[in-house]
C-alpha cells in the first residue's frame, strides 16, 4: 500500500505564506490511541485551537508502519479543527523512510495538505553531524538520494531529522521547522500535540 500511495507524493517548493501551522502527535494506552492536533497562528506562534481523537488500537507497533497505527486518529483529529492548517508538522518521518512514504507523507496525501516529518531519531540513511549552532544542518542521504536534513534547532542540542512529507521540499521544511522553534528543541506545535495527546490518553 505504501509503495502504491508513494506515487501521489509531491516534493515541491512551498509558495506563499502560511497563516496556520499545526502539529500532530499520538499517545497510546494498551488498547487505544489518542491523537492530538494543535493549530498555531504563523508566524507569531499563538495556539488557537486543539483537537483530539481517541480510537481503539487496531495495529501493532512495527517500525516504518506508524501511519497504520496512528494515522487514522491523527487525520480525524485534524478534521475536527475549525480551521484547516496550511502546513502540518508530523512527529515522524516523511520521505526519509525505507519505502519513501513515512507517516508525514501518508497524512499529507490523504488530507492534501503540505506536511513535514520531524523525527527525534533517524530511521534510514547516513549523514554527517551538523554544526553546533542553531540552524546548522546537513543532508540526510539514503540510497543515493537526499531525503531530508539533520537540523540543529537550538545551540548545542541533539539535532532533529527533518524530511518533506507532501507538497513541500527540504529547504521549506527546514525553514518552517526553525520558524516554529521557541525555547525548546522541539517545534512548539509538536510540543503542544505531544503534551495534549498524553494528557488525553487516560
Amino acid at each position: 500500500m505504501q509503495e502504491r500511495m508513494r506515487s501521489r507524493v509531491r516534493i515541491t517548493t512551498y509558495r506563499g505564506t502560511p497563516r496556520f501551522i499545526a502539529g500532530v502527535d499520538a499517545a497510546f494506552t494498551e488498547d487505544h490511541v489518542a491523537a492530538a492536533a494543535c493549530l498555531y497562528s504563523f508566524p507569531d506562534l499563538i495556539c488557537l485551537e486543539r483537537a483530539v481523537d481517541i480510537q481503539e488500537l487496531r495495529f501493532p507497533y512495527v517500525p516504518g508502519y506508524l501511519a497504520f497505527r496512528e494515522g487514522p486518529a491523527i487525520i480525524a483529529a485534524v478534521r475536527k479543527l475549525a480551521r484547516m492548517p496550511d502546513i502540518i508538522l508530523v512527529d515522524g518521518q516523511g520521505i526519509a523512510h525505507p519505502r519513501g512514504f513515512g507517516i508525514a507523507c501518508h497524512i499529507g496525501v490523504l488530507l492534501d495538505i503540505p506536511t513535514i516529518g520531524c523525527a527525534k531519531t533517524r530511521l534510514v540513511g547516513g549523514c554527517r553531524e551538523p554544526g553546533v549552532r542553531k540552524g546548522s544542518w546537513s543532508d540526510l542521504n539514503y540510497e543515493g538520494d537526499v531525503v531530508g536534513a539533520v537540523l540543529r534547532t537550538r545551540h548545542g542540542v541533539r539535532p532533529l531529522f527533518i524530511s518533506p512529507g507532501h507538497s513541500i521540499d527540504k529547504e521549506g521544511s527546514i525553514r518552517f521547522v526553525l520558524a516554529c522553534v521557541g525555547s525548546y528543541r522541539i517545534p512548539e506545535p509538536l510540543r503542544c500535540a505531544d503534551a495534549y495527546s498524553r494528557s488525553m490518553k487516560t
